[in-house]
């Protein structure tokens, strides 16, 4: 993944970013609107740029406990085959739990041979 966001986007969006390159396999569909990434086939998140928001893939209960926690942060998406989607406004969220949520988002979603071979310290190192 090669493309760059523009610097208005500011931090987060590059922290984002940087998790994503990052991460082993990860497509990236451009829409309208917002860019959305798979791993092999299996969607794990969307970007919306105008909102500075993303769309993650999660457990039910941590989706639920998220948006409990903070709901300044996150809210419920939706939910839908057993997972529960969350939004996160990227201005109330750090770099650290955001990769966290980027992680378990596609760890959700990849093969587990896939994830044998990028551990999450690598992915904390970025």
């Amino acid at each position: 993944m090669t493309r760059t966001v523009p610097a208005r986007y500011g931090g987060r969006v590059q922290d984002f970013e940087r998790v994503l390159s990052a991460l082993a396999d990860v497509e990236r569909s451009e829409a309208r609107d917002y860019s959305s990434f798979s791993v092999r086939g299996k969607r794990f998140g969307y970007y919306w740029p105008r909102t500075r928001t993303v769309g993650l893939k999660q457990t039910i209960s941590e989706q639920l406990a998220l948006v409990a926690e903070r709901p300044d942060v996150f809210e419920v998406q939706f939910t839908a085959g057993g997972f529960g989607w969350v939004v996160v406004y990227l201005d109330g969220i750090g770099a650290e739990e955001l990769a966290e949520l980027i992680y378990e988002a596609w760890r959700l979603s990849a093969p587990e041979e896939l994830v044998a071979e990028v551990p999450f310290t690598k992915i904390a190192r970025v």
